[in-house]
């Protein structure tokens, strides 16, 4: 699998870990930084990890940063994108069967780095598959489109 993986400097040590694991894995990954310690904010980095997940440039993603919830609001306003919170493998594997979430969250201030392997492990060998659950997940995004086409319609509303 194409992994999108980035974070910002509070996970920035787990991020590198957390790379290299996963190319032991066998995966590629694409880094979207931050590429040091250096002060930086998460939500440009969540925003192109689920902006190339949409355009069909990832097949997955994995954010990090202090409590990694920063980050999956921030990906999480990416139109059609599911990130989900998990620091534990449990979480991470509901997260895609249940969910079918393209986006693993974690908190380098909340779990270590090899509680992280583990959950990221979990979550990329776990693959969604419908069922009772590609109906919920199906509920979401057709809301999704609803409030997007309502937001348009009262913008066109506003500016005529």
């Amino acid at each position: 699998m194409r992994i999108g993986l980035g974070s910002d400097h509070n996970a920035f040590d787990m991020k590198e870990s957390v790379k290299s694991y996963i190319q032991e894995l066998g995966h590629e990954v694409i880094d979207y930084g931050c590429h040091s310690c250096s002060e930086v904010d998460y939500p440009e980095v969540a925003f192109e990890v689920g902006q190339d997940i949409m355009k069909n440039k990832l097949d997955r993603g994995i954010l990090c940063c202090g409590t990694g919830i920063g980050v999956a609001i921030a990906a999480g306003k990416v139109p059609g994108i599911r990130a989900a919170l998990c620091h534990d493998t449990y979480s991470a594997e509901r997260a895609q069967l249940s969910n079918n979430a393209q986006i693993l969250t974690m908190g380098a201030k909340v779990i270590g780095v090899e509680v992280a392997k583990q959950v990221v492990k979990v979550y990329l060998d776990s693959h969604f598959s419908g069922g009772n659950s590609g109906r919920k997940v199906q509920q979401i995004t057709d809301k999704e489109q609803e409030f997007l086409k309502g937001e348009s319609a009262q913008h066109e509303k506003t500016y005529k």
